[in-house]
Formats: structure tokens, sequence, C-alpha cells
């Protein structure tokens, strides 16, 4: 074997290994039609997938923007384009991470110990709290988006968030540990660390080539610490980390993600 066939053996390995790890993780993340693959229903599937975490979020960002931009093409006011992309974002994912945060709310605000806030946060229902932190999430990020000079930079902007929000969750799963021995959280597994921290790298370096090298690492700075706080705030209340508090890290961080790209663009 020549040392061209290694060369392109070894490319369409790693190009297949990564098409897997986008189908798991697209499989979970999204409602998108991902071919099936081999082991997605084992434990531990999706954070041995780790590093496909941003690519899935510029995948969701991008067709958010997309629409967003056709929105604005046809003469929608900008905060008209906002929701109508936020909506595209929701649609695609099953609205997976605003649940988690709404459900995380609702049992930090409802619940008087950990075993009453882990049951609501388990339950299907929505309470006040969730309610007004979903109203609170959308609103925001509309409004970010909505104040962008230019339909480009917003979806820019909401490419960036995507991808770096989502890029952070790996490491939060790495760092903390799960408040359930079964659940979502449980039954994700634990990243090594090239998986996440691969993820956090290519989350930030989306950020920088769409914001800039400010915008991006402001971004990084603020995302830490509101995803660090929320986790902080998980274990000081329900002992952990669910697929619920994920779920929360990953709107919070979005929002402060919008916010330092508008501060940069």
């Amino acid at each position: 074997m020549t040392k061209l066939d290694e060369t392109g053996n070894f490319i369409t390995a790693q190009l297949s290994g990564w098409w897997r790890d986008c189908c798991i993780v697209g499989g979970f993340l999204t409602r998108l039609p991902f071919p099936a693959v081999a082991g997605v229903a084992k434990k531990g599937a999706l954070m041995a997938s780790a590093r496909a975490f941003p690519v899935i979020g510029v995948l969701v960002g991008g067709l958010a923007g997309g629409v967003l931009m056709v929105g604005a093409s046809l003469d929608l006011h900008p905060l008209a384009c906002a929701f109508v992309g936020l909506a595209v974002a929701a649609l695609v994912t099953g609205a997976l991470h605003e649940d988690g945060l709404a459900d995380f709310v609702d049992g930090l605000g409802g619940g008087k110990n950990k075993t009453e806030k882990l049951k609501i946060m388990k339950d299907s229902r929505i309470g006040a709290f969730g309610v007004l932190a979903l109203v609170f999430s959308v609103a925001i990020r509309a409004a970010i988006l909505g104040g962008l000079p230019g339909p480009g930079m917003a979806a820019a902007a909401l490419v960036a968030a995507a991808a770096l929000s989502r890029g952070m969750l790996p490491g939060v799963m790495g760092l903390m540990t799960t408040a359930r021995k079964s659940g979502l959280a449980a039954s994700a597994g634990e990243p090594d660390d090239e998986g996440w921290v691969t993820a956090l790298v290519l989350g930030l370096l989306v950020a920088f080539l769409l914001v800039g090298f400010w915008g991006g690492l402001t971004a990084l700075a603020g995302g830490i610490i509101v995803v660090a706080a929320v986790g902080m705030l998980a274990e000081r209340h329900i002992g952990g980390v669910t697929g619920d508090v994920l779920g929360a890290q990953q709107q919070v961080a979005e929002i402060v993600i919008l916010a330092a790209a508008a501060a940069a663009l």
C-alpha cells in the first residue's frame, strides 16, 4: 500500500467517524431524519460522539438563520424575522432545550427539597415558573436578534450562538456528576477529555469566524460564567446535572452569546 493509499484510507476513516458522530448527535438533538447507525442505543453513545455537538449546532442555527433571512427578504419587521428564526430552531430541535429550561425552573421554583424538585422536573406538565422562563428566553433572544444591523448579522449571530452553546454541553457532562442514576444525563455517559475539548474548540472557532475574535472571546467567557452558574444551582438544589439542566444551560448560554455577538457586530 502506497502512502497515498494510506492517506486516502485515513481521510475516509475520519470522515466516516465524523458522519457517524453527527448522525448519533443529530438524531438526539434534532427531529431531522438522520440515518440510523450501529451502537446508537448503547449507553454512553451520545457523549462518545460529543465532538459533533457544535456541528449540529451549526446545522440548527443555519436553518434558523436561513429562514430569518428569507423573512427579511419579504420585508418582515426585524423582530418578526427573529421570532420566525427562533421558531424554526425550536421546530428543528423539538424544543428540546426549551423544555429543559422550563422543567428546571419549575423544579427550582416549586419544590421544597431535592426529591420534590426532581419529581417536578420529571413531570411533563409546565408550571408558571416554566412559562415565564420560556417567555423571557424567547423574548430576550428575539429582541437581541431584531436589534442587530441587518439580517445577515442576525443570522451569523444565531449560528454562532447555536454552535458555541451546544459545544459547551459535553464539558458540563465531563465535569459534573449526574443527579439521577437513570434518565438522559445518566444514559448519555461522560465524554473523554478529547471529545469535550474538541466540541468546545469547534464551537469557539465558529464564533470567531462569524462574530470576530473579540466577539467570540466575550461570548466564550460569558457563556462559561452562566453555564457554571446554572451548574452550581443544580448542584446545590438537586445534587448534579440532568437532561433538563443541560437544556437550561444551553438556553442561558445562547442568550449571553447572542448579547456578546450583538456588542461585537
